[in-house]
């Protein structure tokens, strides 16, 4: 049995990327700064792993999350390849299926908790990529 599961915790390094696919559906990329077990000279150091989101989860991280918010992502790992001047490149992101917001971090949107935990908002979606 394989299994491929990711789970996150970091802050986005700038405000979301919202966009329409061509046949319209919402799509959008961030990026999460993620503190790595490796430290540099200077104490710290981040892993910085691109994340999607599609459809509805899309629509509601491009609306509450902005740059410095932390938040939890859980997802899968996707691998996509391409050939540049003869060699083959990969490029490595987080599809995401659930999204916690983990602190009010600087917005001027309302925080909107669940009613059995106030602290934390829950985003989940379960819909397969279109591609």
């Amino acid at each position: 049995m394989n299994y491929n599961k990711v789970f996150l915790i970091g802050r986005l390094t700038r405000d979301p990327d919202y966009r329409l696919t061509p046949s319209g559906i919402a799509v959008t990329k961030f990026t999460l700064a993620v503190d790595s077990f490796k430290k540099k000279e200077n104490g710290n150091s981040a892993d910085f792993i691109r994340v999607v989101a599609w459809r509805r989860l899309a629509e509601i991280c491009n609306q509450f999350l902005n740059k410095g918010k932390l938040i939890s992502i859980e997802g899968r790992l996707q691998v996509d390849s391409y050939e540049k001047d003869g060699e083959r490149k990969y490029v490595y992101d987080v599809v995401a299926d659930n999204m916690q917001m983990l602190d009010r971090g600087n917005t001027t949107e309302p925080f909107k908790g669940n009613e059995n935990n106030p602290q934390f908002e829950s985003v989940s979606q379960e819909i397969e990529a279109p591609f």
